[in-house]
């Protein structure tokens, strides 16, 4: 008798395949994933890098492939004893709907869930309706929801488990992220390249890291980055952050983990001038960076007075966007940092997210 679990994923971001990689390693071994998800974690019938977009504008372009993928993915769904969704809920919303119409009795789970705390708070009625458990990721979102969802602990803790503290005082190394999207690449690296001539020369052996996104390790991406030969290059975001002096980070998940790092960074973004007025439009949050947001969260469950997470004036770490993304105001930040303050933050954050997720989610979605 065939004892195999077949689990479908829908994984379409590369921070949720790094973190559906370490779920993976907590399953049983007779549990088969296929769906959409990189090649070295099951049978994808996708990969991430075919729903790549770069900001609201691109979007538009690929409207037929997603229909497709749908149709395609919604099929092969139902064939499967379980469901994992994560992240990316434009899409993944989309497609529970479309499985328990088809097949009301598969179990669906919703691993990283839609930042409903950010805007379109409504959907949270939405994932329940079609979702049948709901792996909160932090302890704020549990209010968001009536019956479905625990908090399992946060995916980066299975990565920063031991907390680590990573930094060195009298370091010389500046590590220098500008993302994973081309067109913010592009944009960062211009000042970023002018930041690192202005640190060489105020101390010619410092050390300049850059992390470039794995899926661009084998591609010729002088295009993007430019000329790197002031920097050594990292492909793995804990390895180049480790034992840092300072950071220079792109928004995203990135800014968490220089925090549980304990690496001192500045968050700098530049996005098209239409992207951020759009995303302006729909995300009114007075801060951008997920560790600044998360923290405020905390701040909030403490009795301070923010009306939701992203809308206090607390904050862990400084933000530069758009016109205040350049170099010599990046270069103020690091020169004007509070380290006391950032250090005592993060150690508070550290323990409001408490532990891992893999273990809890491995068990709960075969239960």
């Amino acid at each position: 008798m065939d004892s195999t679990i077949k689990i479908f994923v829908s994984a379409l971001e590369p921070s949720s395949n790094l973190h559906l990689n370490t779920l993976y390693s907590r399953l049983p071994k007779n549990c088969l994933l296929k769906g959409v998800c990189n090649n070295d974690i099951g049978n994808p019938i996708f990969l991430p890098s075919d729903f790549s977009i770069m900001g609201f504008s691109d979007v538009a372009k690929k409207i037929l492939f997603f229909k497709h993928a749908i149709k395609i993915l919604s099929e092969e769904a139902i064939k499967c004893d379980r469901i994992l969704l994560m992240d990316s809920s434009s899409f993944n919303l989309r497609l529970a709907k479309i499985i328990k119409k088809k097949n009301p009795n598969i179990p669906i789970m919703y691993y990283i869930l839609p930042q409903v705390w950010a805007w379109k708070s409504w959907r949270a009625k939405e994932v329940e309706m079609f979702c049948d458990k709901l792996a909160c990721i932090w302890p704020f979102e549990l209010i968001y929801y009536k019956n479905k969802a625990k908090y399992v602990g946060h995916p980066l803790l299975d990565i920063y488990e031991n907390d680590e503290n990573l930094y060195i005082n009298d370091s010389n190394i500046f590590v220098f992220m500008p993302g994973s999207r081309k067109s913010e690449i592009k944009t960062l690296m211009k000042e970023y390249q002018i930041l690192a001539t202005l640190l060489l020369k105020e101390n010619k052996n410092y050390e300049l890291r850059i992390i470039i996104p794995e899926k661009f390790r084998n591609t010729d991406f002088v295009k993007m980055y430019g000329d790197l030969s002031k920097f050594n290059i990292f492909y793995n975001t804990k390895l180049g952050l480790e034992n840092a002096k300072f950071a220079f980070v792109c928004a995203g998940t990135a800014t968490l983990e220089a925090s549980l790092m304990k690496i001192p960074f500045v968050l700098v973004y530049r996005a098209k001038f239409i992207d951020y007025c759009i995303a302006r439009l729909f995300v009114k949050l007075n801060f951008v960076g997920l560790a600044n947001i998360i923290y405020q969260a905390m701040l909030q469950e403490k009795g301070k007075d923010i009306k939701k997470a992203g809308l206090g004036f607390d904050y862990l770490h400084e933000e530069l966007l758009q016109g205040d993304c350049n170099a010599k105001k990046m270069l103020e930040s690091y020169i004007k940092f509070d380290y006391n303050r950032y250090f005592n933050g993060v150690n508070k954050l550290h323990k409001y997210l408490k532990h891992g997720s893999a273990d809890n989610v491995a068990q709960w979605l075969l239960e």
